[in-house]
């Protein structure tokens, strides 16, 4: 049994820890709240996006772009996860990478190749280690993504996709739910899917006002070329903020577990400690009236 030392010294340990993680959920919980508000305010700019390029697409007689072109044969697929940077987020980076990992088995089973992209240390350092060939990776920027990185993203997988390295992109993330809830999201990134072209049976009154006749200066198809590489700027970004906000109600919510973990393991060291404390009591007295006897006699 242990000493009544031994179990105080666990107690303040566990004490220690549980500060810690108290402080990492505050922090968590105050970056969740950012990140909500940056995402909240993206809305906007994504919806206004998309209505802008379903009017410019519905004055534009060809569809020739690179960015759109359907290859009739696809021989090599890129999987883009969005991991975090650090862990301690509970099941946040394990099952973007259980994800992809099943998704490398689904496009390997149809007979394509697979090339990996990966933001975030976590997944970089997971893929790595399971002797996967890691193409690109970019760290140090889950925590509070801006536009540039997610033009950065955007840049590569372009490239790739227009040089004909690769016939599809694919996207695995995070969906920000809610601080207790993220989903796993698989998005085709690239062909850029057409239904980003086709108008919702619910229009705005944007969309409806871009029915009426315009002269379009450049012509409309330039503006559609100009427009999609943008559109796939904002999608990565988007996805980049939800994986973010995800993260962060994740850590939070780990966090917050753990806090209450430490408390239940303090109550039961301290009755532990207790005990331990009454049986060298119990001890002692033992030994003092055995001496006394034996005084006696």
């Amino acid at each position: 049994m242990a000493t009544v030392q031994d179990i105080k010294r666990r107690v303040n340990s566990v004490k220690n820890t549980s500060k810690i993680t108290k402080a990492m959920e505050l922090v968590a919980a105050a970056k969740l709240r950012k990140a909500e508000a940056r995402i909240e305010a993206l809305r906007p700019y994504a919806d206004r996006m998309r209505e802008l390029m379903i009017g410019t697409a519905r004055a534009t007689p060809s569809r020739g772009f690179p960015l759109l072109e359907e290859r009739e044969t696809v021989g090599s697929v890129t999987i883009l996860s969005l991991t975090g940077d650090r862990g301690l987020a509970g099941g946040f980076n394990a099952q973007i990478i259980r994800r992809s990992l099943a998704l490398e088995r689904e496009i390997r089973g149809d007979g394509a190749d697979v090339r990996w992209l990966v933001v975030g240390k976590k997944g970089r350092s997971t893929l790595r280690f399971r002797r996967y060939d890691v193409a690109h990776a970019w760290v140090d920027l889950t925590d509070r993504p801006t536009y540039a990185d997610a033009a950065a993203v955007a840049n590569a997988v372009a490239e790739l996709y227009t040089e004909r390295e690769v016939d599809r992109v694919v996207m695995v993330y995070n969906r920000y739910l809610s601080a207790l809830t993220q989903r796993v999201e698989v998005e085709e990134v690239l062909p850029i899917p057409r239904k980003a072209l086709e108008e919702d049976e619910d229009r705005s009154a944007y969309e409806i006002a871009l029915e009426g006749d315009f002269i379009y200066e450049p012509e409309p198809d330039v503006i559609l070329g100009r427009l999609l590489p943008t559109y796939l700027e904002t999608s990565i970004y988007r996805a980049l903020l939800e994986s973010a906000a995800s993260e962060h109600g994740a850590r939070m919510t780990a966090m917050r577990n753990a806090s209450s973990n430490a408390e239940d393991l303090i109550d039961r060291l301290t009755l532990d400690m207790n005990r331990a404390r009454q049986a060298a009591i119990t001890q002692e007295l033992l030994e003092v009236v055995a001496g006394a006897d034996a005084l006696t006699q």
